[in-house]
């Protein structure tokens, strides 16, 4: 046992030596909880206003990859109505914005968990090759949006007569 402590002594880059009292884990008394709630509140005041996460806005997860035709993009979206979505493509990047509102209102005192984002969100993506936005095709299907963006064959060439005078 004592080779695991020395193990994880060495791996917190801590050391106890024969006097120091290992650490003990206790339970946090409610002066100390409320000591670090007021710390997180400091810590959310920017500039001596306080942060509004209504103002805020999501950053969308996305997964993008490719076949040999198309660049597909798909991110999970739920609670969005396609209504509420607008998606902007250029040749070179995919622009999708969006917002999701909350139906029922609840006083943030009230919250034991906050973790969904409710709000404005975008995501703008480069993409890797030239795209064909006028082909370019979006569903939203049980909060799955996938977008399919067809590739611009840059290697297909034309070939033309020429016609003699």
């Amino acid at each position: 046992m004592d080779n695991n402590k020395e193990f994880f002594e060495k791996l917190a880059g801590i050391s106890y030596g024969e006097d120091e009292p290992e650490p003990q884990l206790v339970r946090a008394s409610k002066a100390a909880v409320e000591e670090k709630t007021e710390i997180k509140e400091d810590l959310l005041k920017i500039s001596g206003e306080d942060f509004d996460f209504d103002d805020a806005e999501g950053h969308l997860t996305i997964d993008v990859y490719q076949t040999a035709e198309n660049i597909v993009i798909e991110s999970t979206i739920a609670g969005i109505n396609s209504d509420d979505l607008d998606i902007s493509i250029t040749p070179e990047s995919v622009t999708i914005k969006g917002s999701r509102q909350k139906k029922e209102k609840v006083k943030k005192d009230d919250y034991l968990y906050q973790e969904c984002f409710w709000g404005k969100f975008s995501r703008s993506i480069i993409l890797p090759q030239e795209i064909d936005p006028d082909k370019s095709q979006a569903t939203l299907k049980d909060g799955i949006l996938k977008i399919v963006l067809p590739k611009v064959s840059k290697t297909k060439s034309k070939k033309v007569r020429v016609k003699l005078d």
